[in-house]
């Protein structure tokens, strides 16, 4: 059984920063790759950050500049740093997870998503 973890959401002053984590366990080897996308009310999901299994990255438009996916192979975590937020970064944050399990299948997986708030 594979889980896909989110964490580190919250509230945040507009200027200020986040961390959010995605964390995968159980019978997994390793993560191949990560997108972290977000969904704010009323609006389509949009795809934030993407890393590759060798660690290539992809930022949207919106918040090139400003975020920065990164991992910890060790710990199967992959991180979203999200530096000089803006109201408009509101949103559940989601990471989807491609896995390379024990068997030697890969499978994909999503978390359950966290909420970011940015506002004064």
């Amino acid at each position: 059984q594979v889980q896909l973890v989110e964490s580190g959401g919250g509230l945040a002053q507009p200027g200020g920063s986040l961390r959010l984590s995605c964390t995968a366990s159980g019978s997994i080897l390793s993560i191949r790759a990560v997108d972290w996308s977000r969904q704010a009310p009323g609006k389509q999901r949009e795809l934030v950050a993407s890393i590759t299994s060798s660690d290539s990255t992809n930022y949207a438009d919106s918040v090139k500049g400003r975020f920065t996916i990164s991992r910890e192979n060790a710990k199967n975590t992959v991180y979203l740093q999200m530096n000089s937020l803006k109201p408009e970064d509101t949103a559940v944050y989601y990471c989807n997870a491609n896995l390379w399990l024990r068997s030697g299948a890969t499978v994909s997986s999503w978390g359950q998503g966290t909420q970011v708030t940015v506002s004064s």
